[in-house]
Order: C-alpha cells, then structure tokens, then sequence
C-alpha cells in the first residue's frame, strides 16, 4: 500500500482549495465526510492543528481557522512539521496485524504497549483511544489494557457477514422505509468517487468507512433501531479482518457496481428488489472472502 498523506496536511490541503476565510468553522464530522475518513483520526488532526497555531479552539463549539493560509499545498507538511506518514496510523495497523498473528497478548500493561511500538504515552492513548471507540480494546481495571479475541479468526468475519446477510435486507423491508434523498446522493457520490480512481488510491481506513457508512445508511433508513444497533455493533467489532481482507481489492469495482443498483431500486421505490439485490451483494461478498481465508491468516 503507498504511503498516505497525514490528515491534518490533507484538512489544510482542503481548506486551501476550499479557500476558507479565518474564523471557518471546521465540523469534524464534515471533515470526515470530505475526506472520507472516520472521525477519530480528524479529531487527532486538528487537535494536531490547533497546537501548531493554525487553529482556534472554543469550549463546546469546536475548531475555527485562526489564520490565513499562503502555503502552496506541497509546502504545508514542512512548514508545519508533519512527518510525511503518519506514524500513529502505521501504528495502529502495527497492532492489529500482530494481534491477527497471534504475536500480541490479549492482555497488555501500557508500559509494555509504549515499549513495543516505541510511542509516547500521549499516543499510545490516541491510538488505544480510537482502538476502543472501534471496539476492539477496553481497559482493564488495575490492568492496562484487553484485546477483543471476537474478531480474530477468518470464521468469526465469515460469520460477522452471514448476521449481515439475515439483518440487512430486511432493514429495507421495514414499514415506513424511506432512504433521504440527499443521503443517496452521499452514497452515490462516494461509490463513484471509488470507481473513478478511488479503489487504488484510498487507504485501507478510507474503504473500510465508505463501506460501513453505504450499509449504516442503508440500515439506518429503516427507523427500526433493533437493526441500526446490530449493525453498527457487528461493524464496530470486524474491521480488523476487514483491512486484511482488503488487500486484494480487485472485487471492489463490482461491490461499487453493485451498491449502485441497490441504491437506484431505492430511489424508484422497488424496496422488494432492492432487498434482493442486497442480499445477493452480501452473498457474493461472503463467498469471496471464504476463498480468501488462507490471505487472511498470514
């Protein structure tokens, strides 16, 4: 996989093309949204901004640009000393591979964790913080730190899918279904942004979101909250096989295809087909990451 581009030089690189003025309000969740990544590693970003004095920070309204930008978009990662990787993020991936090996205790003291991956305490928090916000750590009274062994096995991500396939057509069956228009064109615009380039350029965290957002947004047009939960809880728990899995990614044109036909039976109101059509995405999804099983235990 290339090397990324840190999100705090890519939320400057968008506020200079945007030419936002000082005093822009910069919503995380927004930021998440154009650059199609979760919250977690944008909230770290600006956190990461607003000590280098590009932004401003109020109490209970959050971050606002503090000043003008005149960098061209290849100076701002020198100006500001952001490492060309972002060593958190290499971190983090660090740990759920080994814990995929087997070469990480499931339970571990923070002084062990610093000394592993050679962090300071202030990021081994932010990364353990975004590793329990996923799910897949929590602290342990008196005791650092526990793994979840939930979704450790290439059969725990087969199952996590055959759930997904009883649970979300139905969403879409429920009575008073009805999928925003403007959250269709979210969708919309996020599966051709893949198809257009996206597929090789986006990073692992960027395909795993786009994914999870397309299905929650799904599942969330039902109202039912019983199926809102149960997705949002098993998606919580599978990205880390999820990101092994997306090592090969030559599948994902079709998966794009394929949730663009859901999504136009959904703007015509053929809920039933739509269903249909999920399902028979889900399936395909579920067979082809059973051929993928030897991949996912290396």
């Amino acid at each position: 996989m290339k090397p990324t581009t840190p999100i705090a030089v890519q939320i400057v690189q968008l506020i200079q093309a945007e030419g936002w003025a000082p005093g822009a309000h910069l919503p995380a969740q927004m930021l998440a949204d154009r650059l199609r990544v979760s919250r977690s590693p944008v909230n770290d970003a600006l956190r990461q901004l607003h000590e280098k004095g590009m932004l401003a920070r109020e109490p209970n309204r959050g971050y606002f640009l503090a000043r003008p930008l005149r960098l061209a978009p290849e100076q701002v990662a020198g100006a500001l000393g952001i490492e060309g990787r972002d060593h958190a993020t290499d971190v983090y991936f660090r740990i759920a591979d080994d814990l995929l090996r087997g070469d990480l205790p499931q339970a571990c003291s923070e002084a062990q964790l610093r000394a592993r991956y050679g962090l300071t305490p202030t990021q081994l928090n932010a990364i353990l913080g975004r590793i329990a916000g996923e799910g897949w750590a929590e602290r342990r009274p008196g005791y650092g730190w526990e793994f979840s062994g939930m979704m450790r096995t290439p059969e725990a991500l087969l199952q996590s899918y055959r759930l997904r396939l009883a649970l979300e057509p139905a969403a879409l069956l429920e009575p008073g279904y009805r999928l925003d228009p403007a959250v269709l064109a979210r969708c919309r615009e996020a599966e051709w942004h893949l198809l257009n380039g996206g597929i090789e350029t986006d990073t692992a965290d960027q395909l795993h979101d786009r994914g999870v957002r397309f299905h929650e947004s799904l599942v969330e047009a039902s109202g039912n909250p019983f199926f809102i939960d149960a997705i949002r809880r098993v998606n919580r728990v599978r990205r880390l096989l999820s990101y092994r899995s997306m090592r090969d990614r030559k599948r994902y044109r079709q998966h794009c295809e394929q949730h663009l036909a859901v999504l136009a039976l959904l703007e015509q109101g053929r809920n039933r087909e739509a269903a249909d059509a999920l399902r028979a995405h889900l399936q395909s999804t579920l067979d082809n990451i059973g051929k993928l099983a030897g991949m996912l235990e290396t």
